[in-house]
């Protein structure tokens, strides 16, 4: 059997198409895999390293900025774009899958279309509660849709197989105790805060972290992990003075460009403070942690704000647009949680009860399915 997976861009449409790809393997290891790529995207680096083969194929997205640099990246973009079908039909020629799976993300248009005028069977995955731009277009020929969140089926074509498998989440999000974590990482049993904005760092969620260390600093019962991220490198520190806060005063403070085994980091955390991406919905979710999200307004189709209502419809986060938020009443809800252990365990029983635990059993289980059929 044959494989050939679509997913670029961003982690969010990468690490899913390995996890599938890893399940596959494991349950027939026979099966030979090859994964369209990017020269010099982040997929060109993770596949391999994940032991898979790529294809290149050139593709870009569009950006919305029209400054010179944008312009020109554009213009590129639009060249790929005329190149891309030819080299995808190539791919297909070349390798001649049984199946093609695409995870979203500008990769995937190209390689599944082609696909699908070849009548090869392809499997979309949809990791977002509102669908992208190229789910939406490959959705009306796909064989089947795999859904991270059943909200999204309310965007997508009527009369099509929907199936809600979650998103694929490392293990250890699911196995690792609070105890075990706490321990390992040198923390008490003091209430904690753990917040980040992803490896790039978010200014926002910078922002908040600094005026929430301001307010919990000096009392010094509250641990407090923050990931400031690369772009916070300079004006994370700022923040802090600006605050008249010394972390060398602080102990019970750490603040880090980035976070490593951000598993344990997760276990440990009463409360989680960060964006709206899909992976990190799951991870909270399969974790059971209460969280305050902040999702990031400029994602496309503000896609994080409907990742983030799920949760705050359920009843398991607390969802904070930027444009609306308000120091004094994030301090007073932090507060109130902090007061009241039983409205935190609310919250994560609600997140627990979204998890789906078997995503990558489900979607094996689905593409083996229809294959059979053929």
């Amino acid at each position: 059997m044959k494989i050939l997976l679509a997913g670029g861009g961003t982690a969010g449409h990468i690490n899913p198409a390995i996890s599938i790809a890893n399940e596959i393997k494991a349950r027939r290891p026979d099966t030979e895999f090859l994964f369209a790529a990017a020269p010099g995207g982040m997929e060109d680096t993770l596949v391999p390293k994940a032991g898979y083969p790529v294809a290149h194929i050139h593709v870009a997205g569009f950006r919305r900025s029209f400054s010179p640099a944008d312009i020109a990246h554009n213009l590129k973009a639009v060249s790929y774009l005329a190149t891309a079908g030819v080299k995808a039909r190539k791919i297909l020629n070349d390798f001649q899958p049984d199946a093609v799976i695409g995870t979203g993300g500008y990769l995937s248009g190209p390689v599944l279309l082609a696909a699908q005028k070849k009548k090869i069977p392809t499997f979309l995955h949809e990791a977002n509660a509102f669908p992208g731009v190229t789910i939406k277009a490959l959705s009306k020929r796909a064989t089947v849709i795999m859904l991270a969140f059943p909200e999204a089926q309310q965007y997508l074509p009527a009369g099509k197989r929907y199936e809600v498998v979650g998103i694929p989440v490392r293990q250890s999000f699911v196995t690792t105790t609070k105890r075990e974590a706490r321990e390992k990482l040198g923390l008490d049993d003091n209430f904690t805060i753990l917040s980040f904005g992803g490896s790039q760092g978010a200014l926002k969620i910078n922002e908040i972290a600094a005026d929430i260390m301001q307010w919990h600093c000096k009392d010094g019962k509250i641990n407090h992990i923050h990931g400031y991220g690369k772009h916070g490198r300079d004006t994370f520190p700022k923040m802090l003075k600006e605050r008249h806060i010394d972390l060398s005063k602080y102990p019970r403070i750490q603040a880090k460009e980035y976070i490593d085994n951000m598993n344990l980091y997760v276990a440990a955390a009463d409360i989680v403070i960060s964006r709206a991406g899909a992976s990190t919905i799951m991870e909270l979710e399969v974790a059971g942690k209460p969280s305050i999200l902040v999702p990031y307004p400029y994602a496309a189709e503000n896609h994080q704000y409907h990742n983030a209502r799920v949760l705050s419809d359920a009843d398991a986060s607390i969802l904070v647009e930027e444009k609306d938020y308000d120091r004094v009443k994030l301090l007073q809800e932090i507060r109130e949680l902090y007061e009241h252990p039983e409205r935190l365990s609310e919250l994560s029983q609600n997140a627990s009860k979204l998890a789906v635990l078997d995503t990558t059993e489900k979607i094996y289980n689905i593409i083996m399915t229809e294959l059979e059929k053929k």
